[in-house]
């Protein structure tokens, strides 16, 4: 997204829940500082557990990547509210109980609480939902997001890349998740160029 001259930078705002594969959240913020968008963090504790698990990053590593940082249960954050103004929010990872607070509009803390204002707004919301296999009461959670305008958007590899790495995998996921949020990605690869 290219910004005029009197123009604020663009905002992201990127959430990390729970669910495994916080590499998609890292290399979403990693991509986003390569794009020249502003990232607005906030980390769930199931989430900061998940960094303990996946990564060797600690929580000052992890928040350090990011443009600004807000506590979970900060929900009086620029984020909660809808006048503060952003490209549009992506979960990356998605745990199912994200994904069902977002759903049900379960403000409960400040990760939940931004993407329903995300929804409120009509502003782009991707949830790189990680859970397999699902149940009923998913598929009703993902379809209560997609009616009121989110984009439920699973992590799911494409080989036609011929990847040679998880890291190709990740980056090409988040590369379209970015993409859905109007925010290119520098010298990624695009079928057909």
């Amino acid at each position: 997204m290219s910004q005029g001259v009197d123009e604020q930078p663009t905002r992201l705002v990127v959430g990390i829940s729970g669910a495994t594969g916080i590499a998609y959240g890292v290399r979403a913020l990693e991509f986003a500082r390569k794009a020249g968008v502003q990232t607005h963090l906030v980390v769930t504790p199931a989430g900061q557990q998940t960094r303990q698990y996946e990564t060797e990053l600690s929580a000052k590593d992890l928040a350090a990547m990011a443009d600004v940082v807000y506590r979970p249960s900060d929900i009086g954050a620029a984020i909660a509210s809808g006048s503060f103004r952003t490209a549009g929010m992506l979960v990356a990872p998605c745990s199912i109980r994200t994904l069902s607070a977002i759903a049900y509009s379960n403000g409960d803390n400040l990760l939940t609480r931004a993407a329903d204002v995300t929804l409120k707004e009509r502003r782009r919301l991707v949830l790189l939902v990680r859970e397999t296999p699902l149940t009923l009461g998913h598929l009703r959670a993902m379809t209560a997001v997609t009616e009121m305008g989110g984009i439920v958007m699973p992590p799911v590899p494409a080989f036609y890349l011929r990847p040679g790495s998880i890291d190709e995998l990740v980056d090409h996921t988040v590369a379209r998740a970015l993409d859905l949020l109007g925010i290119d990605v520098p010298d990624m690869p695009r079928w057909g160029e």
